[in-house]
């Protein structure tokens, strides 16, 4: 195996044996081999597109193979092995329907190998031929670096897409480019030069998804509502809700409605307590714990039973394996895994509620902080009059942009001691699990206006763009670097990949990026960036609070 998508990859370089995350190494080399089929599928696809043939059905498995291979979603051999078996069973199919439709016309060019590849044979075949076709097959640093910040970035897209398409909201132009950035990264004769141009390409589509799960968001919950939330508990049975998926949490809700168990949310799930159609549940009583990478000690101490609806899943400890359940996407050998819904249906969530009564009494009360949350662009934006207002009185000096990933890695105090640092005339805009190493101090207010704006999941850093074009606007700016915003973004798996790119292709320069540079960004491939885009590592809190103030 070789693996280096994720910010926490062994030295900085790649894990070669076992994954840090926990994947082992024949896990790994079947995720390699979904994104192969996922390629392979997405050629015979561009193809049909100029004959007419379509397959909606393998469209939606382009972007559900993508999610399911993106850091700590799923560590099931098994389900992965089962993905791949129906993956090329679909490639082939479209082959077939395209080759039928086009008899006269033959293919201009090669067929790749990932649209040609006979997969009979069994998982030791697969294995293999993912040792030889995975991300060291191309020798070239410089062109594998690109594809792969390219495939990250698409892996960030269909997590995205995929969310959106729970909620019935999918873009066919959207599905489209997947197809054609992922046969791009086939083609050996594509330049660094085009690459390049690809990427940008997968930032302008960044913000497209990230625009449409707004949209799917908040006509299904409505916009978020600053909201005041607890992170106490109330006595009795609980079920702690973790991942990013809103309608699996809407789902249980109303499952649970009237069963007395007492629904928590965790980790990315947070900003699900600020919209309206979610909170409206007085069973919902509140956030319990922080970030992911500590989920195994929270999950410990938390005695109900425990939902995870997305990414983010750690190796489940014995104390709590019994009691902890996936769905969608995730997936962890021996855990209890409860099936998507049918066409129009729910979920059925009836052994999580049970687990949850039968660990009566449950939790009992603690006195937790009081956060306040829901600060997407709606909410920003209505109280845009008020922060024009503080500017121009020179009480609000500066904002910094500090969303993002969390993770294990001790450097990342580094974004807590920023944040407590930062003078009293600034404001912190976040979204993401970042937020978990900031969102508890007492930074107090700016004429009202919270200093730290929390505008939800890492997909909500879309709110973040929307807010700074909207003051590009209000101030006249001629460019969004005009603007007194600084980016101090920390990441650790590929959606922040994805919102990185979607910054760039909205032309943000300057952002300070940690705890680490990515190591698939080769060093010409880092150097363009840093020309570019001016992108640079964090350095020490001080150095890096003082430059920011100075507007560098």
């Amino acid at each position: 195996m070789f693996c280096y998508q994720c910010q926490e990859t062994q030295h900085n370089n790649g894990c070669d044996v076992r994954g840090v995350c926990g994947k082992d190494a024949e896990t790994a080399l079947l995720q390699d081999l979904l994104v192969f089929a996922a390629k392979g599928i997405s050629f015979w696809a561009q193809k049909g597109r100029a004959v007419n043939v379509g397959d909606p059905v393998a469209d939606l498995f382009v972007i559900q193979a993508l999610f399911t291979t993106i850091t700590n979603v799923n560590f099931d051999p098994q389900a992965i092995a089962d993905k791949i078996e129906s993956g090329f069973v679909l490639r082939d199919r479209l082959r077939e329907r395209v080759k039928s439709a086009d008899k006269n016309a033959p293919l201009s060019q090669a067929i790749p190998d990932a649209a040609s590849w006979d997969w009979h044979g069994g998982r030791e075949k697969w294995v293999a031929k993912a040792a030889s076709s995975g991300v060291l097959a191309c020798e070239d640093e410089d062109i594998r670096s690109l594809r792969e910040l390219i495939i990250y970035g698409l892996k960030g897209i269909c997590a995205y897409a995929d969310h959106a398409y729970v909620l019935k909201h999918m873009d066919r132009d959207l599905n489209h480019f997947i197809q054609d950035a992922l046969v791009a990264t086939l083609d050996d004769q594509l330049t660094a030069d085009d690459l390049v141009g690809w990427v940008l390409k997968t930032g302008e589509n960044a913000v497209r998804v990230m625009a449409l799960l707004d949209k799917a968001n908040t006509t299904a919950f409505g916009h978020p509502e600053p909201t005041q939330i607890s992170t106490g508990t109330e006595p009795g049975p609980a079920i702690l809700v973790s991942g990013h998926d809103l309608q699996d949490l809407y789902e249980l809700l109303q499952q649970t409605r009237g069963k007395g168990v007492n629904i928590y949310t965790h980790g990315e799930m947070l900003p699900a307590l600020a919209y309206p159609k979610l909170k409206q549940f007085s069973h919902l009583k509140g956030n319990y714990g922080t970030s992911w990478y500590n989920q195994q000690k929270e999950f410990e101490a938390f005695n109900g039973a425990i939902l995870m609806t997305t990414n983010c899943l750690q190796k489940p400890r014995s104390s709590y394996r019994d009691r902890i359940f996936t769905t969608g996407l995730v997936g962890w050998p021996g855990l209890r895994h409860i099936a998507d819904r049918q066409e129009n249906g729910e979920k059925d969530f009836s052994p999580v509620i049970e687990k949850a009564l039968s660990l009566a009494p449950g939790l009992a009360k603690t006195e937790g902080k009081t956060l306040t949350i829901g600060f997407a662009h709606d909410a920003l934006l209505s109280h845009a009059d008020a922060v024009v207002a503080a500017v121009k009185a020179g009480k609000l000096k500066r904002f910094v942009v500090m969303g993002g990933c969390d993770g294990h890695q001790n450097s990342r105090a580094y974004f807590t001691q920023v944040a407590e640092q930062l003078p009293s005339d600034t404001v912190i805009l976040t979204a993401g699990c970042a937020k978990f190493r900031y969102n508890m101090l007492d930074l107090g207010t700016i004429d009202g206006i919270p200093r730290v704006l929390d505008a939800g999941q890492c997909n909500d850093s879309y709110s973040l763009a929307v807010t700074a074009l909207k003051l590009k606007e209000i101030f006249g700016a001629d460019d969004i670097n005009d603007l007194p915003i600084s980016y101090d973004i920390a990441w650790y798996e590929q959606k922040a990949v994805t919102v990185l790119l979607a910054l760039l292709y909205l032309g943000v320069k300057g952002i300070r990026l940690g705890p680490t540079l990515p190591a698939f960004l080769s060093p010409n491939v880092a150097k363009v960036l840093v020309e570019k885009f001016a992108i640079r590592t964090i350095g020490t809190p001080e150095k890096d609070v003082a430059a920011m103030m100075a507007g560098n």
